[in-house]
């Protein structure tokens, strides 16, 4: 089966940035330029160049073209993606270490997350997703057993939480807070941080039809990591 002429664009493009050919704020070429140089039309092209762009590996300026984007990685604000798609799509390898897996009880702050009675049992995960090999988000997670019973049967090595999770109980809300921290000492070693990185923490709770699915604190370190958006609005 032909690979379609978008997904040669964009194999094209992530080849060019992962070889270096192409710095990071490096122009590339045109909706024409790459529409004439794989025969295609410009639409195709167009898609190629959105899907890189909404990925994180370019952005777009306004009248003066594409450009190759910084070398952090992006993530969205407006989206609920999943981390192995987002570091797979801008063509790096994705690697993750499960630290824990158990089942805990209820502190207060994770209690009312969840809309639980402080001390009920919730289930616990902790691990470590890796873009290239380095640390890039650390995923401490506790979730509803009552609507995901089978959580601690899973292997996050072959599937993210968050895979799981919207099979099972299909995502319908979220809400997620974001501040500025620094990283405990454990928190440090397991992202292989020096004390003084800053970070960027996400706290997030998901909901199905049936309630609260998931709490979860996502960190990553400032340096490797920074969250985007587009917005249009119309009059």
């Amino acid at each position: 089966m032909a690979t379609p002429k978008f997904a040669e664009i964009k194999q094209f493009i992530l080849t060019k940035v992962e070889t270096g050919e192409w710095q990071q704020h490096s122009r590339v070429p045109s909706e024409n330029q790459l529409a004439e140089q794989f025969e295609c039309s410009r639409m195709t092209a167009r898609r190629a160049l959105t899907e890189l762009t909404e990925s994180g590996v370019l952005e777009r300026s306004q009248g003066l073209g594409t450009f190759v984007a910084g070398l952090k990685s992006q993530s969205s604000m407006l989206a609920i993606r999943n981390i192995a798609d987002e570091i797979k799509d801008r063509g790096h390898g994705y690697r993750v270490q499960q630290l824990e897996l158990k089942q805990i009880q209820a502190q207060a702050q994770t209690a009312i997350a969840l809309g639980l009675e402080e001390g009920s049992p919730v289930f616990y995960s902790l691990l470590v997703h890796c873009e290239q090999g380095v640390p890039l988000q650390l995923e401490e997670r506790y979730v509803n057993p009552q609507l995901a019973p089978d959580y601690l049967e899973q292997d996050y090595t072959l599937q993210t939480p968050h895979e799981y999770l919207s099979f099972v109980a299909p995502l319908t809300e979220a809400r997620h807070t974001i501040e500025a921290i620094l990283a405990n000492p454990s928190q440090q070693q397991q992202l292989q941080i020096e004390g003084s990185e800053p970070c960027l923490q996400i706290l997030r709770r998901t909901w199905s039809r049936q309630g609260v699915v998931s709490f979860a604190r996502l960190i990553h370190p400032g340096s490797r990591f920074r969250l985007g958006g587009h917005l249009t609005f119309n009059r």
